[in-house]
């Protein structure tokens, strides 16, 4: 698969590495300077290399949204036309002070941003885990119990690919639903960070969830 990173911070630097690593051709690109992208290239290996929000845009079947919320409409903007290019999204709606959800309750940031580039098919992913458990997620992924991942879109194109790529990273994925959903995923995120950077065990965490009763076939 060729993946676009589109913002190449905590979270797209090292899903962008886990992915090129994982054997997807990857373009790094939106980072607050070239120095840092060529750098992401280098680490990642041989699948990576750096460019410009367009041109990762241009040549990637996938692109991961990976900046901070104030930052949407320029990469966007910069990365030019999306249509049908499938968006993965871990891009969480907060505010300048990163201390309360500036679209919450009868909205998303995915539909928002689903909403800004309507030609792509939109999934969501990848923001309710804070970014220092990928690489020992990604470590671990032979595992029997892997840990879950939720993921919402409402297409099932992109929610294939966003499945396949929560796989490739060492988490099982769990289908939420309907990209709406990320209503509800999106303040939970707050609810993981809580716990990874104010409590006392540190920020490598993941989560689970089980199934107890009889599955229905």
């Amino acid at each position: 698969m060729r993946i676009g990173i589109l913002g190449s911070g905590l979270m797209g630097g090292k899903l962008g590495t886990i992915f090129a690593r994982a054997g997807h051709d990857v373009v790094f690109s939106y980072a607050r300077s070239e120095r840092k992208l060529l750098r992401l290239a280098r680490e990642a290996g041989l699948n990576a290399r750096h460019g410009t929000p367009a041109e990762a845009a241009r040549e990637a079947d996938t692109l991961l949204v990976a900046v901070h919320w104030s930052r949407i409409g320029d990469v966007l903007k910069q990365a030019g036309t999306l249509s049908g290019k499938v968006i993965v999204t871990c891009s969480l709606p907060m505010n300048a002070s990163d201390t309360a959800l500036v679209v919450a309750h009868t909205s998303s940031g995915a539909e928002a941003l689903a909403r800004k580039a309507p030609r792509a098919k939109v999934a969501a992913a990848f923001g309710t885990v804070p970014s220092e458990v990928l690489f020992g997620v990604f470590a671990a992924r032979r595992r029997r119990n892997r840990p879950s991942l939720l993921y919402c879109g409402d297409d099932a194109a992109a929610k294939q690919v966003a499945a396949e790529l929560i796989r490739d990273v060492g988490f099982e994925p769990v289908d939420a639903g309907p990209l709406r959903m990320a209503r509800y995923s999106e303040p939970f995120t707050l609810l993981i960070a809580q716990l990874a950077y104010e409590g006392d065990r540190g920020p490598e965490l993941a989560y689970r969830f089980e199934w107890f009763g009889k599955q229905i076939r």
